[in-house]
């Protein structure tokens, strides 16, 4: 018989019984009052907008589940942030906190379809708000200080990514043309614009391999503000993009594209290596543009070309010339402009640290769908670890980027831990962050001027056979050495 009953509703449980507590809904109440799932979510937990991670109403995530979207999220986090973590290693985190909440309850099971299923139920978009509302938080703490010319500074790039050789990932994003079927991986192409004073990842477009940054890049104007300044390199340097970006009031500073002339005889003369030039608009139009856009386009452009040199012995280039719409030598500096794209490179070692320290080089999930969503869990990760170099700058008053991403990262695995342990006594999680703040700002990288890392390696790979040849196809000989060639 059922308790449910239509009229004189306070009857209800003196004649059927009261029913029995759901266990999910009052572990899940807990979340929020008692403890967190992980350490991860007791230290960045405030960063985060609490409407963001809570239950939906009339979606597949309203029911009560163990799988919520906020347990889901952190678990996915914790995967990303520790190297080497499968789902099986997230499904017994999370079984674990449910027994210490739950003790006397049944041990769910340890099969972990259950969260995979999850983690595909995680939305694009409310990943893409989150890091949004992080990235926002980082560049309202940006101090005056440290814009040019109280101007924001971004800076954009790309990379490539490779991921699972899967048939659905292979059809979305083809490995290169340039390797034998079954021997390579599918290439995601991933193009990300970051601020140059908080070391934010605001924005990022992704696609094919075989298609060009810049076309990636457009699917991104409208994220830019006007008053921005915006530094590329020479990929990016095209009339097409340079008129299209100064008509939404961003100005340009990039390196001058190979194709191009850098005759300094032509021109106004503005100082030594300064000069005013004049772009016309290219007579055809590419396939990439729309015969709409071209149109749109204005007969020329009046630009600024700065050429200097760079004399640092082991730098690859000695010339460099540069084309910006900063046209005023005297408000914009050529010496300056120069100091200002110089900072370009710290657009490299930002991918380097999401990359290799994050373990981005190589992502782990199977289908596109949720390549996807460790593309932004990885943005999440990066930008949350700013937030903590961040703080620690503007409290000790230490350069943002003097700061260590490697040591913040490996202060925060072992700090967060203990932060956690000291759930609901907040003088000491209090006085557990202070100290872990000003370890980081005491992890200070020495000062290196100029100093010149070749992309080389020096430990030697094992020496085993290439793979030129699908796996079950590919025969090797008993020893190890590699074939000689005549």
């Amino acid at each position: 018989m059922t308790n449910a009953t239509p009229f004189f509703k306070a009857f209800g449980p003196l004649l059927f019984g009261r029913p029995k507590p759901n266990a999910i809904r009052d572990l899940l109440g807990k979340v929020s009052t008692a403890t967190s799932l992980n350490d991860l979510q007791q230290m960045f937990g405030h960063f985060i907008p609490e409407a963001l991670l809570s239950r939906a109403r009339k979606d597949r995530s309203s029911r009560d589940r163990l799988f919520t979207v906020g347990v889901t999220f952190w678990a996915f986090l914790a995967q990303v942030i520790s190297k080497d973590s499968s789902c099986r290693d997230a499904l017994l985190r999370i079984l674990a906190w449910w027994k210490l909440q739950l003790p006397g309850s049944p041990l769910p099971s340890t099969d972990n379809s259950a969260y995979c299923k999850a983690r595909c139920r995680l939305g694009e978009d409310k990943l893409d708000d989150i890091n949004s509302a992080i990235a926002l938080k980082l560049e309202r703490n940006v101090p005056e200080r440290s814009l040019y010319r109280k101007r924001r500074v971004k800076v954009v790039d790309g990379t490539c990514l490779s991921m699972p050789d899967t048939p659905d990932n292979q059809k979305q994003w083809p490995q290169s043309r340039q390797q034998k079927p079954g021997c390579g991986f599918p290439i995601l192409k991933l193009v990300g614009v970051f601020s140059l004073a908080s070391g934010a990842l605001l924005h990022i477009a992704h696609g094919s391999k075989h298609v060009h940054e810049s076309r990636l890049f457009r699917t991104l104007w409208d994220c830019l503000e006007a008053a921005d300044i915006l530094l590329a390199d020479c990929g990016f340097c095209s009339f097409f993009q340079i008129a299209n970006l100064l008509n939404r009031g961003v100005d340009v500073l990039t390196r001058l594209h190979q194709a191009r002339s850098a005759d300094m005889r032509k021109g106004i003369w503005l100082g030594p290596g300064d000069r005013l030039v004049t772009w016309k608009k290219p007579l055809q139009r590419t396939k990439a543009w729309t015969k709409k856009e071209f149109d749109a386009l204005p007969d020329c452009l009046t630009l600024r070309m700065i050429r200097y040199y760079v004399s640092t012995p082991g730098f690859r280039t000695k010339k460099v010339i540069l084309i910006t719409t900063l046209l005023d030598p005297i408000t914009d500096p050529a010496s300056e402009l120069a100091a200002l794209y110089f900072q370009r490179w710290s657009v490299e070692l930002h991918f380097r640290e999401i990359k290799t320290l994050l373990a981005m080089d190589v992502l782990r999930c199977k289908t596109p769908k949720m390549v996807i969503k460790e593309v932004h869990m990885h943005r999440i990760a990066y930008n949350l670890i700013r937030t903590l170099m961040q703080e620690a700058s503007l409290r000790h008053d230490v350069p943002l980027d003097r700061l260590s991403f490697k040591g913040t990262l490996d202060a925060l695995h072992h700090f967060a831990d203990a932060i956690q342990a000291s759930a609901g006594k907040t003088r000491k999680q209090s006085l557990l962050l202070d100290t872990l703040l000003e370890i980081i700002a005491a992890d200070v990288l020495p000062f290196r001027p100029d100093r010149v890392e070749p992309r080389a390696k020096k430990r030697r790979p094992k020496n085993y056979h290439l793979l030129t040849k699908p796996r079950r196809q590919m025969l090797v000989p008993p020893h190890r050495n590699r074939p000689k060639f005549a």
